[in-house]
């Protein structure tokens, strides 16, 4: 009994923190405004890709995330400060954008040109920014240094409950993105500005603070040194 606890403790733990982040919700209005152009069924072609996209990044940053940005030299806060740039990048561009407007006119809109986007920038920073790697990230060094070292000691069960998480997480997001033109007919034109709007804001801000939070860290390693 206390191990299926402990299961679903880690899982509840990993969805909740991640999902205030991803903002599956928030980021179906941005994510139509960016493929409008295209078809339905290519927005959904897109949304699956952008769910399985998202999850190998979150997997990739909660088994080695650490390792490869050692193995590089980056730093953390610089991972964070370049992509809350883009992303804040991004939601300022959508914020001053005329309603109705495309974000990207005379581009075919074909599907190989939307499978190009899915990746960057819809995936990375849009969806899965700096900041879900950089949580992804603590939780794979704090789920190793809470059961020690190798596969013994629930580490195990507790990787199976932080995966299950992300992969809800992400689930969640191909809903919300391939019912965003629902729910955009749902709100009306007026509504939808409105969300489009304040999401577009709330990108902003998310991507300020992301790059607060690796300045902050980069000045205090700074000043350690």
């Amino acid at each position: 009994m206390i191990y299926f606890v402990d299961f679903i403790k880690t899982l509840v733990v990993t969805f909740i923190t991640l999902f205030p982040i991803v903002n599956p919700i928030g980021d179906a209005p941005i994510f139509l405004s960016l493929t409008r152009r295209y078809p339905e069924s290519t927005q959904e072609i897109l949304a699956r890709k952008i769910a399985v996209y998202g999850f190998a990044i979150l997997v990739v940053s909660l088994l080695v995330g650490s390792e490869i940005l050692a193995a590089l030299g980056v730093k953390l806060f610089v991972v964070q400060l370049a992509g809350g740039l883009v992303v804040a990048a991004t939601g300022w561009n959508l914020l001053n954008r005329q309603s109705g407007e495309s974000t990207e006119k005379g581009e075919p809109a074909t599907l190989e040109d939307a499978l190009a986007h899915a990746f960057f920038p819809l995936t990375l920073p849009l969806t899965v920014g700096p900041g879900c790697i950089s949580i992804a990230v603590t939780l794979g060094a704090h789920l190793r240094r809470q059961t020690g070292p190798g596969f013994d000691h629930g580490y195990p069960r507790r990787l199976l409950a932080a995966l299950i998480g992300m992969l809800l997480i992400c689930i969640t997001v191909y809903i919300c993105y391939a019912n965003a033109e629902r729910l955009i007919r749902v709100l009306g034109k007026s509504g939808t500005d409105i969300l489009m709007r304040l999401s577009a804001f709330i990108l902003l801000i998310i991507g300020v603070q992301i790059m607060w939070n690796g300045l902050s860290v980069g000045i205090q390693q700074m000043i350690q040194h």
